[in-house]
C-alpha cells in the first residue's frame, strides 16, 4: 500500500508558494495512480492541491481551509514528461478563497483549466 499524501504519490513538486500564487509540476510518465494519462482525476488532484495550499496560506494562521469546489475542465490528455500548474488569487476575503489554475504540458499547451473555491474558518 502506498503511504503519504496523494499528492506525494503522484509526484506533485512545488516550485513557488505564496498566498497570490502557486507553482508546481507532477510527472505523468510512470505516474501509476488509477486516472489515466493525467486526464480527469489527477489534474483534478493537481488543481485542488494548487487552490488549497494557496488558501490555507491566505487563511493564515488560527484559520483553516474547510470545503472546496471545483469546477475543471479537460482540454487534453498529457502522456510525457511534466505538467505545470499555476494558480492565481482571484479573491481572497475572510470566508473565501478563489483561485484559477491552468495546467500546461511541457509544450505550453494546456491540460486542465479549473477554478477552485475553498470556504475559510476559524481553527
Amino acid at each position: 500500500m502506498n503511504k503519504g499524501t496523494l499528492g506525494e504519490r503522484v509526484g506533485i513538486e512545488f516550485v513557488e508558494v505564496s498566498a497570490e500564487r502557486v507553482v508546481a509540476r507532477m510527472p505523468v510518465k510512470g505516474n501509476t495512480q488509477p486516472y489515466g494519462l493525467l486526464h480527469g482525476g489527477a489534474s483534478v488532484v493537481l488543481a485542488e492541491s494548487l487552490g488549497s495550499i494557496g488558501a490555507a496560506i491566505h487563511a493564515g494562521e488560527g484559520r483553516i481551509a474547510v470545503g472546496i469546489e471545483i469546477n475543471a475542465t479537460h482540454h487534453r490528455s498529457a502522456s510525457e514528461g511534466y505538467v505545470t500548474g499555476v494558480a492565481t488569487r482571484l479573491y481572497g476575503g475572510r470566508s473565501l478563497a478563489s483561485y484559477e489554475v491552468e495546467i500546461t504540458d511541457e509544450q505550453g499547451r494546456r491540460v486542465c483549466t479549473s477554478r477552485i473555491t475553498c470556504m475559510l474558518r476559524d481553527a
